[in-house]
């Protein structure tokens, strides 16, 4: 185990910062996350969700915020649900110099907390 990284993020407050900032969503979430929560009923929720991850993965691999860049880390959701890390550019540098050779997630979220728990092996 490299590191293990966890975050939560209230969603009432997420979502009230995305309406604020609309840009925010395309500056942080790929266009596929962007996409898979647009087809969802509780997509603040799920955004906020993939937020933490994002803030996780940072922590698993030892850094602070600016470290990478936001689309450097993104989940990807198997046909089954299940989701799984796709890191690249600054981020991937950062995990290959920490010997990072998997990655492992988990995604979870109430009506009003949305957590994720990322470890780095």
């Amino acid at each position: 185990m490299i590191g293990m990284g966890i975050d939560a993020v209230d969603i009432g407050r997420f979502s009230r910062t995305l309406s604020r900032s609309p840009r925010m969503a395309q500056r942080v979430f790929t266009d596929g996350e962007r996409e898979f929560a647009a087809h969802r009923a509780d997509a603040s929720a799920v955004l906020a969700a993939r937020f933490a991850v994002r803030e996780a993965a940072m922590k698993a691999l030892g850094v602070g915020l600016g470290a990478f860049d936001f689309h450097d880390v993104s989940v990807v959701s198997a046909s089954n649900g299940r989701p799984s890390l796709l890191v690249q550019g600054r981020a991937a540098e950062l995990a290959r110099q920490h010997g990072v050779s998997s990655w492992h997630v988990s995604i979870s979220h109430t009506d009003d907390l949305a957590v994720a728990v990322v470890a780095a092996e």
